[in-house]
């Protein structure tokens, strides 16, 4: 095994509505028809709100319970997320996101100065770098991303763009700035994924909900809940699953999977195979042959 077996990049394209990425994304399209991605149609929970759903991504909780049930709502989340738990694994998090994931598992409210670079290894988000304008260029929130990964060698990395779901809120889900929004951040992936392959990362790239033809989401049409999931890595979903559209609470108890971590008791473990622990990382594994060769 490599140092890397059990690491992971979690893309998440904000407002990328499922349809639209089957069109658009030309090059994880092709990576599908080669056999290297798996994509599957993912319902979103409700309301499909980013606010709410970036809670419900990263802690598998619907909102009746984790209480994150409308974008205004701002404070810590009350339950344990793929980040909380990662830590609590000795494994290192890192997350290139909107300001409003700094709000769920760092700091709330945001202060731009202050929080704008965040490193903290006692946070469940040990490193971060947050923005807080939507039309802030995706291009720079991979740069900021593969700076964390460079500088920091996260096990879990989390990125999350708003250009995408900017473009739909401003001219329309089916609106030609849309389309050149998705089909900008498919140039972006497909320079840094073969990177992300050749070095054994886990990757998988979702959105939080979709966008519907009036700029608008948040209701139950297909438009506003139906997302993709490209999966690169160990296949861990059925052949069943590649047919219906997968419950959105799934994602956060994948992602532990493809840590080599234990869910969180809160979530379903529906549809997932055991966990294997993780592997360690090559230093520690040295460490315990020593402490072995000194018994």
């Amino acid at each position: 095994m490599t140092e890397t077996a059990n690491k992971l990049i979690v893309v998440v394209l904000d407002g990328l509505r499922y349809d639209a990425a089957r069109k658009y994304l030309g090059y994880m399209e092709h990576l599908v028809e080669q056999g290297q991605l798996s994509c599957y149609k993912v319902q979103s929970e409700l309301p499909s709100l980013s606010r709410p759903l970036y809670e419900v991504l990263l802690t598998g909780i619907p909102v009746s319970r984790n209480g994150i049930t409308a974008n205004h709502i701002v404070r810590l989340s009350r339950e344990q997320s793929v980040f909380h738990l990662a830590v609590a694994a000795n494994l290192r998090t890192a997350a290139a996101a909107y300001h409003w994931v700094s709000e769920l598992y760092s700091s709330a409210p945001f202060h731009p100065v202050a929080d704008r670079h965040q490193h903290n290894v006692l946070k469940p988000i040990q490193h971060g770098s947050f923005y807080f304008e939507d039309h802030y260029p995706d291009s720079h929130v991979f740069a900021d991303a593969e700076y964390l990964r460079a500088a920091y060698d996260p096990h879990f990395l989390y990125i999350h763009t708003m250009n995408i779901d900017d473009a739909g809120h401003r001219h329309g889900g089916e609106s030609k700035e849309y389309e050149m929004a998705v089909r900008r951040v498919d140039g972006l992936l497909a320079t840094l994924l073969p990177q992300w392959m050749e070095q054994g990362y886990t990757v998988l790239v979702t959105a939080d909900h979709g966008m519907n033809a009036n700029g608008c989401h948040g209701g139950v049409t297909p438009a506003e809940r139906h997302v993709p999931l490209y999966a690169f890595g160990e296949k861990v979903l059925s052949p069943e699953q590649e047919i219906q559209a997968l419950p959105q609470l799934r994602l956060a108890p994948l992602m532990c999977y493809c840590l080599g971590i234990q869910p969180s008791a809160a979530m379903t473990k529906e549809g997932l195979p055991p966990i294997v622990p993780a592997i360690p990382r090559q230093e520690e594994a040295a460490k315990g042959t020593e402490s072995n060769s000194l018994a």
